[in-house]
């Protein structure tokens, strides 16, 4: 069967805040201008915000930009920061709360707000309808075209209705070809197409590799007298500390008696035996955690990674007929673990950029201009100050890398006259397990901790159960020739939702790596982690995986 194909001025990839933002401003721009524009925006949530999961501390200063009267238009930002607390946690039962005044100044918090990521992309989406932009969700971008010249056409929508082994079942949709001028990719953290096109325009060269974090994520409704709205609570040190791996949890007390608590760990860790699920529930056993949960019930629970290799490991943004924008880029500022202020930025400046070009008659092309306003904006500004933060913690370790970060931030404002490096690419990161210590991880309460399927449960994830597997291994014995009983297959630990696991085959008796591809969350975990590099994470039949409520 034929794809059909529509044509717009701008197609974006991906309904978040980048995406918005872009769609919005090219709209404003257009009305301003009085140019007529036709822009779409495709999300493979089954709606906008259904997978979007953030802590999230959101920085309004690109919504003060694209919205001055975001009040007025009933932005969801009602808790506003009223207090910061930092502690580093020594052990299970012990911690230390830092004083203010050691505190690096991009942890401050003062004039934030305590949102739902996903709630803001709802209201930025019925801004977007409004200004009219075309929203297709539940359609997931499957392949990049290109036209002859190598330039980028669009992208083509993933058919639906295709069974496990390939065949159109009778509920069988092909796909649709989406042809643009400009097309905007804003998939968030390791995009697949952002993954497929800085590899294919070499967009990476000469720039040190991305860095991820997991952020695992719970939503609970507390007792009335133990929240404290607007309270905002971030811990580096333990558990984390034990295997010498990096990372921090947070805490948020968002209103009607919610908090948000998670866990990020730096998937520049080394020990194979290292879960950062496990590290996550052990984090909820810390009194400065457990005492608001105590009494409480766990409301929702998803995972997504995020990139925090900071300017050094920015790719090209641009190539012939697109922009890489938001974490598909990596524009996340990791001394803040803020990514929602300039993911917004990032597509506001592309939405300028590409609405000159179309107004000028182009149809496409480089679009030069980008980067000059890039480094002209407060964003690259912004990231360029920040640069030393996450090679500090990954060379020397939470404790002496905010030592650093203190000294770079609050006492050189950025400034120092050097910028540190970490060259070598996560995946790489990993010890055999012979050479690692084995961690054993306590059983999970059912009141505090919690086991994977269980969690994955709150995470009303589905997927149609007769299709194409989505997690795609180069080559399929790998797993059980390298990783076992040598390597103890470290994907059944990082994947926070049981997607992989090590089966014996009842008749034969051998070791089966098995894929579970209906639990996967989305968060791309085991495309950046896996050692060999072996798993592709690509889009399934659009609207699977996740519907998140309020994360």
């Amino acid at each position: 069967m034929e794809r059909e194909s529509m044509a717009f001025d701008v197609v974006i990839v991906g309904a978040g805040p980048s995406g918005l933002s872009a769609a919005c401003r090219l709209m404003q721009l257009s009305q301003e201008q009085d140019k007529e524009l036709s822009v779409c925006v495709v999300e493979k949530g089954s709606e906008v915000g259904a997978h979007i999961l953030s802590g999230a501390v959101f920085e309004p200063t690109a919504l003060n930009e694209l919205f001055p009267n975001w009040k007025e238009l009933g932005a969801p930002l009602n808790t506003p920061v009223s207090s910061d607390d930092i502690y580093v946690l020594r052990s299970e039962e012990k911690s230390i709360k830092v004083p203010n005044l050691f505190v690096p100044k991009t942890m401050h918090n003062e004039g934030n707000y305590i949102i739902s990521l996903g709630n803001l992309t709802r209201w930025l989406a019925e801004q977007a309808e409004s200004l009219g932009v075309e929203i297709f969700p539940g359609f997931a971008a499957q392949e990049v075209l290109f036209n002859d010249d190598g330039s980028v056409k669009g992208i083509a929508t993933g058919d639906m209705g295709v069974s496990a082994s390939g065949e159109e079942k009778d509920s069988f949709m092909p796909g649709m070809e989406l042809h643009a001028k400009y097309t905007l990719f804003s998939e968030g953290c390791r995009g697949h197409l952002g993954k497929e096109l800085i590899s294919h325009f070499s967009l990476d060269e000469g720039r040190d590799p991305q860095h991820y974090g997991i952020g695992i994520k719970e939503l609970w409704d507390i007792e009335p007298e133990k929240h404290q709205q607007g309270l905002v609570v971030h811990t580096a040190g333990w558990p984390l500390a034990e295997s010498g791996s990096t990372g921090g949890g947070f805490l948020y007390h968002l209103e009607n008696n919610q908090v948000v608590l998670g866990l990020i760990t730096d998937l520049s860790y080394s020990n194979p035996h290292l879960s950062p699920f496990e590290e996550f529930q052990r984090f909820k056993k810390s009194p400065v955690i457990k005492q608001y949960l105590e009494g409480g019930k766990r409301v929702s629970y998803g995972a997504r990674a995020l990139a925090k290799g900071g300017p050094q490991s920015l790719p090209e943004m641009t190539f012939p007929g697109g922009v890489l924008i938001g974490c598909d880029a990596g524009t996340m500022n990791g001394a803040k673990i803020k990514g929602s202020h300039t993911a917004m930025k990032s597509g506001m400046i592309a939405a300028e950029e590409v609405f000159k070009a179309v107004s000028a008659g182009s149809e496409g092309g480089k679009l030069e201009s980008f980067d000059e306003a890039f480094k002209a904006s407060w964003l690259y500004k912004e990231l360029h100050q920040q640069r030393n933060f996450g090679p500090a913690m990954h060379k020397f370790g939470n404790i002496f890398g905010a030592a650093f970060a203190f000294a770079d931030l609050n006492i050189f404002n950025g400034k120092l006259p050097f910028t540190l490096h970490d060259t070598v690419p996560d995946y790489a990161q990993l010890k055999h397990a012979a050479e690692s210590s084995p961690i054993n991880y306590p059983k999970p309460d059912g009141v505090i901790t919690f086991d994977r399927l269980s969690s994955v449960f709150l995470s009303n994830t589905n997927h149609e159960e007769d299709q194409p597997c989505h997690l795609k291994l180069a080559d399929a014995t790998i797993p059980l020739k390298q990783n076992l009983p040598v390597y103890d297959e470290p994907a059944q630990r990082y994947c926070p939702a049981g997607v992989y696991e090590i089966v014996v085959d009842e008749e034969s008796g051998d070791n089966r790596f098995q894929i579970n591809s209906q639990n996967c969350v989305h968060c791309k975990t085991c495309d950046i982690k896996d050692p060999a590099q072996n798993i592709t994470w690509v889009a399934p039949e659009g609207a699977g995986g996740p519907n998140y409520p309020n994360m």
